[in-house]
Parts: C-alpha cells; structure tokens; sequence
C-alpha cells in the first residue's frame, strides 16, 4: 500500500517557475515507478513525466520536455517535479500516481494522490 501527497502548486505568471513535491508513505515505496499527470478543466487526464523507481529513467510528455525535470529521493520517500518556463496551457490539477512500473496510460496506475493546482497567468 501507497498513498502519496502534492504540494507545492500555486498561481504564477507565465515564465515562471514552481517546484511540485510528491511525498510518499508505505515500505515499498522504493519499488515504485511514478508518474505526474496533470487534468485541466474539460480535459483528459495526461501524462506529463514518469521516473522509474530507481530513478535511472525518465520519460517526458513532448509538451514538456526541455522545461520540467523529475527527480526523486527514495531515501526520503519523495518525488519532485521541477517545472520551469510555465505557460498559461501548463494550468491544471497536477497528480502524482504509483505503479509497480513506468507508464504512460493513467489507467496503469494504482496509487493516486489527491492532486494540486496549478494555475499559469498570461
């Protein structure tokens, strides 16, 4: 069993930065792969970047890739996204999800939190 956490969402304007923690419960929390997917209003939940669960590889949606980084510390149970040069489309709820391993499709994952909003201004 897993449960997992967000913090770290907030609103800021576009070009901006902002750091999302995932933190993580549960012994098995190492074997874990995790993925961020993210929902705005009216949308479907999307991939965003996943890390495997030792953290020797990632994967980033194309949407994202150059300006978010994911990172995690098993040691500390947590998992971070770093997200840089945000834009009005990056505002959406922001999860964190649990799977034995990395994946791209929301339905391979059995762990969610409750997710964080984020919200990007022009």
């Amino acid at each position: 069993q897993v449960q997992l956490v967000e913090s770290g969402g907030g609103l800021v304007q576009a070009g901006g930065s902002l750091r999302l923690s995932c933190a993580a419960s549960g012994r098995t929390f190492s074997t874990y792969a995790v993925g961020w997917f993210r929902q705005a209003p009216g949308k479907e939940r999307e991939f965003v970047t996943g890390i495997s669960w030792s953290g020797g590889y990632t994967d980033y949606a194309d949407s994202v890739a150059g300006r978010f980084s994911i990172s995690r510390d098993n040691a500390k149970k947590m998992v971070f996204l770093q997200m840089n040069s945000l834009k009005p489309e990056d505002t959406a709820v922001y999860y964190c999800a649990a799977n034995q391993g990395l994946a791209t499709m929301a339905e391979n994952y059995k762990y969610w939190g409750q997710g964080t909003q984020v919200t990007v201004s022009s």
